[in-house]
């Protein structure tokens, strides 16, 4: 085997209390999600306390309201995030298993879902406080691309989500007995560590960007847009890292071992690709959109 790269022996979870014979763990993947709401917070208000950044120089929304928006929003993202894994991913086992949707200390969230989740709190908040939704979006999204950086750090921590194999020499040996599962390889299998891939891209690189055309080249002013760049950047980033990611176990078989849903054994879409589309789609749309009712 060409050289590779050990797993870090880090644990999942930071600590482990027991109450009343009863043992609760914070894991690094709630931390994550922690983490990256409250920074996301911050960053919303430190981007409305400017009111020159905003169109008409005005503030789509108040501290308080950001607040109040924060709980609508991690209700959106917790369920959003579970139905849309449920549906998208293992609906045939849910359906046999009901009370499994519920368990989600178990894992299983999906973006797609999550994204939806919060877009459906955001628009009935909005509509029952008379927020501009545009606007009001462009607040939210600007600090996402932070809990997607964390949580994408988190999966790698927790040696989940990994990469398709490869003879690269950053690819990492995955502790789990699946993923040490690659065709034609004999001993150790290195894999590509295509969750720190999302983390840049998702996180490091969208999050600058959005920070650039925000404070730098005033895309604020424009409702909608800053919503427009996070939804396509996002579907972007994902559609390329799907090419290095392991697809789902449940979309492999003996003649699709790259696990596309669509397209042939050799070259197609995965279930992630084929999510995403439409956020890219939808994400350059709304930009245009955008851009044509500021000048009207």
């Amino acid at each position: 085997m060409q050289a590779a790269i050990p797993f870090p022996d880090i644990s999942p979870e930071l600590f482990t209390i027991t109450v009343f014979g009863m043992e609760f763990a914070l894991r690094w993947y709630a931390l994550a999600y922690i983490v990256g709401i409250l920074v996301a917070w911050r960053i919303s208000l430190h981007a409305l306390a400017r009111p020159a950044l905003w169109h008409g120089d005005a503030p789509p929304m108040t501290k308080q309201q950001v607040e109040d928006l924060l709980t609508w929003i991690i209700i959106g993202i917790v369920l959003g995030g579970r139905l849309g894994f449920v549906l998208f991913y293992q609906p045939a086992y849910y359906l046999q298993n009901p009370a499994d949707i519920l368990k989600i200390w178990q894992g299983g969230m999906a973006f797609h879902g999550g994204f939806l989740g919060v877009v459906v709190a955001g628009w009935l908040y909005t509509r029952s406080q008379g927020i501009p939704k545009l606007a009001a979006g462009d607040a939210i999204a600007l600090g996402v691309p932070v809990g997607l950086m964390l949580g994408r750090i988190a999966n790698f921590i927790n040696g989940e989500l990994w990469g398709r194999q490869t003879d690269l020499p950053w690819g990492v040996i995955f502790p789990h007995p699946l993923a040490q599962e690659c065709p034609g390889i004999e001993g150790l299998c290195a894999r590509h560590p295509s969750q720190l891939y999302e983390a840049f891209l998702e996180g490091v690189i969208l999050l600058g960007l959005m920070l650039w055309l925000a404070y730098r080249r005033g895309a604020l002013k424009v409702p909608g847009q800053i919503t427009g760049v996070f939804i396509a950047g996002y579907g972007a980033a994902r559609f390329v890292v799907e090419y290095f990611r392991q697809a789902d176990a449940q979309f492999i078989t003996d003649g699709n071992p790259l696990g596309f849903v669509i397209g042939s054994a050799q070259f197609g879409l995965t279930m992630g690709q084929l999510l995403s589309l439409p956020m890219l789609a939808a994400g350059i749309a709304l930009i245009l959109m955008a851009r044509a009712r500021v000048r009207a």
